[in-house]
């Protein structure tokens, strides 16, 4: 059953203005869910839903620089900076609440939890990320991010890009869902919608990176902690599972066969009753 879904905007301690949208009954336990660097918050659709069919309060928005959120104007991307973004979202909402965070969303929840000086959050689902991912696999990211600095003429050309950076994905026969990331400018083409800069604070395979950031508040990070990863992700190899496993002792690792890196958009069925036994387990809805 598709929920409706009210927009909502949180305002940041540095004075952006964030998007998103908010359903479910308002006094569940809450659901926050952050979406991964170069995505947006659609890309939750499918979980939006299911968590409110089961009785949760979700949260769903848009990281700085993103969709339809401000782009910070001095190029502020850093772990710090969405650690501080999701503040503001959890200073809205009330406890018990779970923080499900795909990649860049997962190291914002992760890094927010460990630098906190009190609790935040009761729960964390890290989706296809550790602090340390394989560099191979962020290197891609990062090099597929880069390709486009002048966009795309069409929605075509667009959907022949994602298809060659993922292709155990099948390429939709109809590309339109990609508009939600995408935005037409004045020169008549397509750009991904998110601020270039971005790629800027984007960790390099090459240390200092977040990994540092991460490994070093890890200690705080004692809440109950599931990784989901995707059974044929390039970010989370077995070592990064293993050094998750010696930082996070109670992580529980749970694989989603046939899935890459975006685990919720390649198997949504699976990821989504992974997700809601785990968090049912921990903190019980009214669904």
């Amino acid at each position: 059953m598709a929920h409706m879904m009210e927009q909502r905007r949180f305002l940041t301690p540095d004075g952006l203005t964030l998007i998103g949208d908010v359903g479910g009954p308002p006094d569940a336990p809450t659901v926050i869910l952050l979406h991964g660097g170069g995505q947006t918050r659609h890309s939750w659709a499918g979980a939006t839903n299911q968590l409110a069919d089961r009785g949760y309060f979700v949260v769903n928005y848009d990281a700085r620089g993103h969709g339809d959120s401000d782009w910070s104007p001095d190029g502020d991307y850093s772990l710090p900076a969405l650690a501080s973004d999701l503040g503001a979202v959890l200073s809205t909402v009330s406890r018990p609440v779970a923080l499900v965070g795909a990649s860049m969303g997962g190291m914002t929840s992760f890094y927010a939890i460990g630098r906190a000086s009190r609790s935040v959050a009761d729960l964390l689902v890290m989706v296809d990320i550790v602090p340390r991912p394989a560099a191979e696999g962020t290197e891609k990211i990062r090099r597929f991010m880069k390709a486009h600095p002048h966009g795309f003429s069409d929605l075509d050309e667009a959907a022949n890009a994602v298809s060659a950076y993922n292709p155990q994905r099948r390429r939709p026969s109809d590309p339109s869902g990609l508009m939600k990331n995408l935005r037409l400018r004045d020169d008549g083409r397509l750009y991904w919608h998110w601020d270039p800069r971005f790629l800027e604070s984007l960790p390099n395979s090459e240390p200092p990176s977040f990994a540092d950031d991460m490994e070093r508040v890890s200690g705080n990070v004692t809440l109950p902690t599931l990784l989901v990863r995707g059974g044929q992700s390039d970010i989370v190899d077995d070592e990064g599972v293993v050094s998750m496993c010696r930082l996070v002792p109670q992580t529980e690792v749970r694989d989603v066969p046939k899935a890459g890196h975006m685990v919720a958009g390649d198997r949504n069925d699976v990821f989504n009753d992974i997700v809601i036994d785990f968090l049912q387990r921990h903190i019980p809805s009214f669904g």
